[in-house]
């Protein structure tokens, strides 16, 4: 399946000079949701997987689809000040200033095997702050799988050591 015919190019947004990929096309069609989510599961090759932890907010959408089709659970790594429970923070980088994740200090148990899935990976500072979570708790990071890789932003570049798939690549 062509999922580059579902991805929708929105000019300037969120700001001037940036060209957003609107996935909401890809979502809409029931056919072309079915068949990323296979997709993206079979990118896995039968690895078996404990958690999927999905990254706030766009992760939330395929993450606990993922974690159904593999008989894990869904943990949510959200903004700061987002999650009810005892929760363990990471900080990143952005282009201006920084910005925290937290996951609840219970979420992962040591030698969990983890897949991370978030929409898009773009400069990687996100998906390194949610692996470094993910380690502190004792997780093993299978994969991190993403709907969307923008290459020009190299944000892979940030994840050396890890199996990185994503459905389509910019």
């Amino acid at each position: 399946m062509d999922f580059k015919t579902y991805i929708r190019d929105i000019n300037d947004f969120p700001k001037p000079g940036v060209v957003f990929k609107d996935i909401t096309p890809l979502l809409n069609d029931k056919i072309a949701l079915k068949a990323a989510c296979e997709t993206l599961f079979d990118k896995l090759n039968k690895q078996h997987i404990d958690k999927v932890v999905g990254v706030d907010s766009r992760g939330f959408i395929f993450a606990p689809l993922l974690a159904s089709k593999l008989n894990a659970g869904f943990v949510p790594v959200r903004k700061k000040g987002k999650l009810p429970y005892e929760t363990l923070a990471e900080s990143y980088k952005l282009e201006y200033g920084t910005d925290t994740l937290e996951i609840h200090t219970d979420a992962i148990k040591k030698g969990d095997k983890v897949l991370v899935h978030d929409d898009v990976l773009a400069t990687g500072g996100t998906a390194e702050a949610v692996c470094k979570l993910v380690e502190r708790l004792g997780g093993e990071i299978v994969q991190c799988n993403f709907l969307i890789q923008l290459d020009f932003l190299n944000g892979a570049e940030k994840l050396k050591g890890y199996d990185i798939q994503a459905l389509l690549n910019y």
